[in-house]
């Protein structure tokens, strides 16, 4: 059994990586700060081998436990966060991130970082593969988000190749499924909600822009594949299948049975117009891919979730 560090725990993600790594009889220790995640996340979880720190890794972290694995998830990951969020998103790139690979290093465990696909920027090349450098605006709206990650990952090889930090990065791709809030801003909790009250779903643009969906459970399984294998360079983890958000739209209407149409707003700055993982690289080296197609995804969350945790109506 090996003890796991979980950062932004209670969030979407972290709080899914938690209920996996517990299944699989690891203890694990869940740090948020909140500002993002939710105890609702996490209050069904009933283990003597879970332990919630309300910490801001920003801050320095002290563990008094042996660790064996640190999954550093810690950011706002929405618009409508690191928007509202801008220099704290900073700040749990680069301070947070410096910490907890502080508490990697004295500890000696293996640190997995969550990077995410927005380092891509809007890509020039399609799909993504790893090897691509990007196309970031650094001063746009995103480029807080973006840029954070980006410096994550540097500090993070900088840990790895000067101070001998067993570490792994992770570019995370769109993914979905229960516990996202209902309005954090991005597609899927975002046209669910709005089907799910009766009214039209708002798409930006003209909906030609694509996206790849990744089921959480699917997306887990990858962090934790990774985490475990000695891999130290980038791995794309997201869903191959490609999808306009005008498709991802009629899909929603067509999973939660709703007599709703489709409105155009125009496009954010810097929004990417293509989105795609090429994850030949975790095939060949993690023997991984999702396996959870949209429409069953859709399903599931919308089964799992319920209307009221999907709407935003109180339990």
């Amino acid at each position: 059994m090996s003890t796991c560090i979980v950062t932004g725990g209670a969030g979407f993600v972290g709080s899914h990586l938690c209920d996996h790594l517990l299944a699989r009889g690891h203890h694990v220790i869940c740090i948020d700060n909140l500002d993002t995640g939710s105890l609702r996340n996490i209050d069904h979880i009933e283990s003597d081998r879970f332990q919630f720190l309300n910490l801001d890794v920003t801050e320095k972290v002290w563990i008094e436990e042996d660790v064996d694995f640190v999954y550093h998830l810690a950011s706002p990951a929405s618009p409508i966060d690191y928007l509202r969020l801008p220099l704290q998103t900073l700040k749990v790139g680069a301070q947070g991130t410096w910490h907890m690979l502080g508490v990697a290093k004295f500890k000696r465990a293996r640190f997995l970082l969550a990077s995410t696909s927005e380092v891509y920027g809007d890509p020039q090349v399609h799909p993504q593969p790893e090897e691509y450098w990007g196309n970031v605006n650094p001063i746009g709206p995103r480029g807080v988000y973006d840029e954070a990650k980006r410096y994550a990952e540097a500090l993070t090889m900088a840990y790895h190749r000067q101070q001998g930090v067993d570490t792994a990065i992770v570019r995370i791709f769109n993914t979905y499924g229960p516990r996202m809030r209902p309005h954090d801003g991005r597609a899927v909790p975002t046209f669910l909600r709005q089907a799910l009250l009766g009214q039209d779903l708002t798409v930006f643009g003209d909906g030609s822009q694509t996206r790849s969906f990744c089921y959480v459970d699917d997306l887990v399984e990858g962090l934790i594949g990774l985490a475990e294998s000695e891999e130290h360079l980038p791995v794309n983890i997201g869903n191959p299948d490609e999808f306009t958000l005008k498709e991802l739209a009629e899909k929603v209407i067509e999973a939660t049975g709703a007599d709703s149409g489709i409105v155009y707003e125009p496009l954010p700055t810097d929004d990417p117009q293509v989105r795609r993982p090429d994850i030949t690289r975790a095939r060949e080296i993690l023997d991984w891919e999702p396996s959870t197609a949209l429409e069953d995804g859709l399903a599931k969350t919308v089964e799992l979730s319920g209307v009221d945790g999907l709407v935003g109506r109180a339990d």
